[in-house]
């Protein structure tokens, strides 16, 4: 096993390597979608009076934020850290489902729904520009049905 392939997660040995573009343009997307994530689950955490108010109008009691943003934080900080990056993605694209359906069941703007969605689809696209193993899972995905066609 060579040091790039443990390097850039890949135990078995086939790691190829990332364009510096792609693996920066990765790293700033997935920075940038983070750092709002972050920052949305440290306000749940201090709870200043406008995030109350907000989750109280999606339904939620006041009791609920600090574990809203419990999960959201240690969803977001298992997307930082390159080992759990596919779970934490994973995660976030559970906890960004609950918050596109909080929105549609509390009738809000579609603005938000859609909000949430292109922060999932940020969360995904970062990721498969800057880690193999999701473009190598989605070839053989698509490998397995063009087979099966």
């Amino acid at each position: 096993m060579t040091q790039q392939a443990l390097a850039n997660g890949d135990p078995a040995g086939s790691a190829r390597q990332i364009s510096n573009a792609r693996l920066w343009a990765g790293r700033i997307i997935s920075g940038l979608a983070a750092l709002f994530l972050l920052w949305d689950a440290v306000m749940k955490l201090l709870k200043p009076a406008f995030v109350v108010k907000a989750t109280q109008d999606l339904g939620y009691p006041e009791s609920q934020i600090v574990g809203i943003g419990v999960v959201l934080l240690a969803c977001t900080l298992l997307y930082l850290f390159p080992r759990t990056s596919i779970f934490g993605a994973i995660f976030l694209t559970g906890y960004l489902g609950g918050a596109i359906a909080s929105q549609v069941r509390a009738q809000s703007s579609w603005f938000n729904v859609i909000f949430a969605f292109v922060f999932a689809c940020l969360v995904w696209l970062g990721l498969w520009l800057r880690d193999n193993r999701v473009r190598d899972f989605l070839r053989k995905i698509d490998k397995a049905k063009s087979m099966n066609q």
